[in-house]
């Protein structure tokens, strides 16, 4: 195996974390952000009210596009698992 399929083993697996949790990501940073606009203008600094509607928005993103995540991974992990004899030599 070269250094050359190395890297790109290595920058297609970078790539799928990013793709399977930036939707994750992306919700939580959505609603945090909407968060500390309307405490900054309410003056309430109250450190549940962040973490509870991260959650809830968590948990309803990986009810959505949990089956894509899955799918997305299990479809990665069984091309590298197909690799591994190429590797080997």
């Amino acid at each position: 195996m070269s250094l050359g399929e190395v890297s790109t083993l290595l920058q297609r697996g970078v790539l799928q974390i990013l793709l399977v949790a930036s939707p994750l990501l992306l919700s939580a940073l959505v609603v945090g952000l909407v968060v500390a606009i309307l405490q900054a203008a309410t003056s309430i600094q109250e450190q549940t009210l962040t973490f509870v509607p991260k959650i809830f928005t968590i948990l309803i993103i990986l009810a959505l596009f949990g089956g894509w995540m899955f799918a997305s991974l299990r479809e990665y992990t069984r091309e590298l698992f197909m690799r591994i004899p190429d590797m080997a030599r």
